[in-house]
């Protein structure tokens, strides 16, 4: 559970509606449950309602989706105070989310933390630039562990970073061009740094990779 800020009343909209598109979209949510059971589509709902509202949710949102959901308004609450992954607060453009849990931390998120405390001058979550561009979380496992350590941006999740790699990546975003997501080093999936280790031949040449055979040479055999 994550204790996050719930925006100021100044900052709080007077109202909160859906817009057309979004009514479209919560007909078919809602339809996915039994009757009488919508109240369990409170989570996409919550999701849909931070797309549309800046990537935060409001505390008139939470009143729009009880009342759609027919459920109450403190239920509704509940869950969004619980995930991480909504914001009741405004947030920069660039929404950092920064694992550092174990196999992260193992493989360098400290010097990722230390590379946004650097560049953008954030150590603590929820704080955001004076430009308003950027703002950190430090969250719990991604799952993308076999390439860590990782930051999720936004919607997106930037793989084996390092100080210089996040250094650019920060730098990109300022300049308005997100990278190639993914890993940073230009690695597919989840496979090993040195090229991928399985679902090759190990005895006909074709299709092997340059590395696999400068390995096969080196040993002096083709086992």
């Amino acid at each position: 559970m994550s204790t996050k800020p719930i925006a100021e009343a100044h900052l709080q909209p007077d109202s909160f509606e859906w817009t057309a598109e979004s009514k479209a979209t919560i007909e078919e949510i809602v339809a996915k449950y039994p009757a009488g059971r919508q109240a369990s589509a409170v989570i996409p709902l919550l999701d849909l309602a931070q797309r549309q509202h800046d990537n935060w949710i409001p505390l008139k949102a939470m009143d729009t989706i009880a009342a759609t959901l027919d459920m109450p308004r403190i239920r509704v609450m509940e869950v969004a105070t619980f995930y991480t992954m909504f914001n009741l607060a405004p947030v920069g453009k660039w929404f950092l989310q920064a694992c550092t849990t174990t196999p992260c931390w193992l493989r360098g998120s400290d010097d990722v933390m230390r590379c946004i405390k650097d560049k953008l001058g954030l150590s603590k979550n929820y704080t955001t630039t004076a430009d308003g561009q950027f703002t950190l979380l430090e969250v719990e496992c991604l799952g993308v562990c076999a390439n860590a350590p990782v930051v999720q941006v936004n919607d997106d999740v930037y793989e084996d970073l390092d100080y210089e790699l996040t250094a650019k990546l920060i730098d990109d975003l300022k300049a308005g061009k997100a990278p190639e997501v993914g890993s940073m080093l230009g690695r597919k999936g989840s496979m090993s740094k040195d090229g991928p280790t399985s679902l090759v031949s190990l005895k006909d040449s074709d299709g092997v990779p340059p590395w696999f055979a400068e390995k096969q040479a080196s040993a002096g055999g083709d086992d």
